[in-house]
């Protein structure tokens, strides 16, 4: 094979594998090592190939790192460990290059014989293939878990037992079916957004987990979505999500003039509609996020109107009262609304009805306070009347006994 064949062949490895080029080289050079230790090496050598893909050449070496001289070992001592494959003592190092220090790495080159060419080629084609699918491995790998927590196309393949494997380009990936929504269709050749959940390192190369039921798929969809939340004006600061039912997201601005929920909307529900399409239809409730806790609950609780909310600090409970009218509005379909704010803010949220009654309805604030007011004044009245009517009774009493 010419040197120009050698390069076009490592460059098509390249390019199917999505390995370096490097890569493929060194792998090539460990694999003409084992080639030649296996039919023309000794022993005790240390085989190095050096190959120039340029020139279809290649340079043998036996190397080894010069150690401290052996000593005699006196009883008692530890003897210390001497490998005669990968070292070589100082005193036989000198020979071979005078000013050669403990340290330092010795090369010796070996002839290559003519038959090496023709032996090689064979054995070396099998550890080629070996090494070239480690290095694949490796880089994707590397790809796959610098991307974890992002969103990547891929498309569906089939179902294999309960999870299914989906097709990213250079590898298959997993959706287990905790991570999967109920009622999404997961038919072959669909083509879908998945999150990078994790990538793990297994003795099958490396397995890419994928979600579509996470939080951060959300999170993630917003940040591709949303200009404002890509250049940070604009802050995520809490999700609660039922996958394929409903999320809340809690969004604040670091700018005055910047409205983040009309922001994460966009004109006529653009913005916000590509990402629900995309979630097959999940209804999306945008928040305003608030550090004051009473507020920050009532915006998380909306589209309910809350009358009162009163905090139990240590507890970490939130009693909301609302009216009548509100009170399922609160508490949402099967207790989603209640369940997802609660979430959303860290605090547990007790939903509580109050009376339209007067006397129900004036407990707190200024109706309580008015109220009052009105009894009292009632009462007061009330006592006056009767200290009138006794007194005019007492003077007619008087009238009768003088008479």
């Amino acid at each position: 094979m010419s040197s120009e064949e050698i390069i076009s062949a490592i460059k098509q490895i390249c390019e199917e594998k999505n390995i370096s080029f490097d890569s493929v080289v060194e792998s090539i050079e460990y694999a003409l090592a084992a080639a030649y230790r296996k039919d023309f090496g000794q022993k005790n050598q240390n085989i190095k190939v050096e190959f120039d893909p340029q020139t279809g050449k290649m340079k043998v070496f036996d190397e080894k790192l010069v150690v401290e001289n052996l000593k005699e070992e006196k009883e008692g001592e530890e003897k210390k460990k001497f490998n005669p494959k990968t070292e070589i003592p100082l005193d036989e190092a000198k020979k071979i290059k005078k000013n050669v220090k403990v340290g330092e790495t010795i090369r010796q080159e070996l002839k290559v014989p003519s038959a090496f060419g023709r032996v090689a080629a064979q054995t070396a084609k099998q550890v080629i293939t070996q090494r070239l699918k480690e290095a694949e491995k490796e880089a994707v790998y590397k790809e796959f878990k610098a991307k974890e927590g992002e969103l990547v196309n891929g498309v569906v393949q089939q179902r294999e037992g309960r999870g299914v494997l989906v097709d990213l380009d250079h590898t298959t990936a997993i959706l287990p079916q905790e991570e999967q929504i109920r009622q999404e269709d997961y038919r072959p050749g669909r083509k879908m957004k998945f999150l990078i959940l994790s990538v793990k390192e297994t003795s099958k190369g490396p397995e890419v987990i994928l979600s579509r039921a996470h939080p951060l798929v959300v999170k993630a969809l917003f940040l591709s979505e949303i200009p404002e939340i890509q250049a940070g004006t604009v802050e995520i600061k809490s999700i609660a999500r039922e996958a394929g039912f409903r999320s809340k997201v809690a969004v604040d601005s670091k700018e005055e003039n910047i409205d983040p929920i009309g922001s994460c909307i966009g004109q006529r529900g653009a913005r916000v509609q590509t990402i629900i399409s995309e979630l097959g239809g999940e209804k999306i409730d945008i928040v305003r996020y608030d550090d004051d806790p009473v507020k920050y609950i009532s915006n998380a609780l909306s589209p309910a109107k809350i009358t009162d909310i009163e905090l139990k600090e240590k507890e970490k409970v939130a009693l909301v009262k609302v009216k009548p009218d509100q009170f399922s509005l609160a508490i949402g379909k099967a207790g989603q609304n209640v369940r997802l704010a609660s979430r959303l803010t860290g605090w547990k949220i007790e939903i509580k009805e109050i009376s339209n009654s007067l006397e129900e309805s004036v407990k707190d604030g200024e109706g309580k306070k008015e109220e009052k007011e009105k009894q009292e004044k009632e009462e007061e009245e009330k006592k006056e009347k009767k200290e009138e009517g006794n007194s005019k009774k007492k003077k007619t009493k008087k009238k009768n006994s003088s008479k």
